[in-house]
């Protein structure tokens, strides 16, 4: 799409704060509403997306009129509903899972969409959904949509982020579907090339050359030669198929780097760790530059280091 047509419109739901915004941005939409319950991630979302409609609450009682009003789009036609929520119970023989007080969110997804009535909506959740028994309560959330006069992609795919350019073997289950009368959507294919750890992160400096982030998480940097790939990640490079808008920062700041003091003992094993491998005390995962990292849930930690093999400070951590 040219930069100059009208900007298709979006709504995030379960937002954080705003992986998904970001991404349907940047494929050219206008993210005008987000509901998101926590109010420090809702906070970072409005941060970083001060166009949309930043909206801190459940959305148990929120409304897809409370949304629009919010979003101050009137009547106006919603081309997509996209969020993950969040799903913990799966039903036993004879209970709807959909019924299940732990997949209330779920619930409240469809019943948005619903009332939202957007021209196409993207489900994300974990790719367990789709395995054994778990495989009912998908179907049912299908069978939802269906009934409300949705078409629905039923071979649904999961994708793993490593396909699309980010360096991270990352799966997740994505359903979409379309309002009846609108052209049923397609899965995107994969990139024949996968990037690596290397491309994605060896422009970082080091974190124990700046004393600042003993105290402090940021500081003045002067950043190594970047890849081409990083070079468009940090926004050094025009990217000709992103469609988000510029934010404007400044580049020669390292961010997020607060340091971590570790043990000569831990930094010798984590040394002799080879890469790709997981350091057996510490249980760190040392990234192999050349590959791509897996994805840990949040309270695990990964690192890299490419100069010496030593377990780097917060600023590489890329776990999530």
């Amino acid at each position: 799409m040219k930069k100059t047509q009208a900007r298709p419109i979006g709504i995030d739901l379960f937002s954080g704060a705003g992986g998904l915004s970001l991404g349907f941005e940047q494929a050219g939409f206008d993210v005008v509403a987000a509901v998101e319950i926590d109010p420090i991630h809702a906070a970072a979302h409005k941060f970083n997306f001060p166009r949309c409609a930043t909206i801190c609450r459940s959305v148990v009682p929120t409304s897809g009129e409370f949304i629009r009003k919010k979003a101050n789009i009137g009547n106006k036609d919603v081309d997509v509903v996209f969020g993950g929520a969040p799903c913990q119970g799966f039903s036993m023989i004879g209970k709807r899972a959909l019924d299940d007080p732990r997949n209330a969110l779920v619930h409240h997804f469809v019943r948005l969409v619903l009332e939202l009535q957007p021209k196409y909506f993207v489900f994300e959740n974990v790719k367990g959904l789709t395995f054994g028994s778990h495989r009912q309560f998908l179907t049912e959330i299908i069978d939802a949509f269906k009934d409300a006069k949705y078409q629905v992609v039923e071979d649904y795919e999961v994708l793993n982020a490593a396909d699309y350019g980010v360096p991270q073997d990352r799966k997740r289950l994505f359903l979409i579907g379309a309002r009846r009368g609108q052209r049923i959507p397609s899965y995107p294919k994969g990139m024949s090339k996968r990037t690596t750890v290397r491309e994605a992160l060896s422009d970082l400096p080091n974190a124990d050359d700046f004393p600042a982030l003993a105290m402090r998480d940021w500081a003045k940097a002067r950043f190594k030669k970047s890849s081409a790939y990083a070079a468009r990640l940090r926004g050094l490079e025009k990217d000709s198929e992103d469609y988000s808008y510029p934010r404007e920062y400044d580049k020669t700041i390292l961010t997020s780097s607060l340091r971590t003091e570790h043990t000569a003992l831990s930094k010798r094993r984590f040394a002799q760790t080879p890469p790709g491998k997981t350091e057996p005390v510490s249980r760190f995962l040392k990234l192999d530059p050349d590959g791509c990292r897996r994805a840990f849930k949040f309270d695990q930690l990964c690192a890299l280091n490419f100069d010496q093999g030593l377990l780097p400070s917060r600023h590489s951590l890329v776990c999530g």
